[in-house]
């Protein structure tokens, strides 16, 4: 005779999404993509992409330069990471992190940066 399994218990939620923000070379500023994202871009500011993952910002931005679901921009122009920019906010949860991805974005751009935000 089969008992009923008992019922398991809600998973708990893990915090493990991030937002990430690399810094591109200057030759990013030669694509008319990223020129045209950016018209209010102050002159010596820094390039950057601003993205979101569940990984490790380490080892996304490998597989960006890797080419696994890269991004274009990251993939050609990608130099480092620059977390003075991010680890504040992680990790948290996956729609915190999408909005947040939204919201540095804009943010860095406010402040005169060149940004690229997919």
């Amino acid at each position: 005779m089969k008992t009923a399994a008992a019922p398991k218990a809600p998973r708990e939620k893990r915090h493990h999404h991030h937002v990430y923000v690399v810094e591109l070379a200057d030759q990013v500023w030669n694509e008319p993509r990223f020129r045209k994202a950016n018209p209010d871009y102050r002159l010596g500011m820094p390039f950057v992409y601003v993205g979101m993952t569940g990984l490790d910002p380490d080892l996304r931005f490998d597989k960006h330069k890797a080419g696994i679901q890269a991004n274009r921009f990251v993939f050609d122009y990608g130099l480092r990471l620059l977390p003075q920019l991010y680890e504040v906010y992680n990790p948290m949860p996956y729609e915190a992190a999408r909005e947040m991805e939204v919201e540095l974005a804009i943010g860095l751009r406010e402040a005169g940066y060149g940004v690229w935000q997919a």
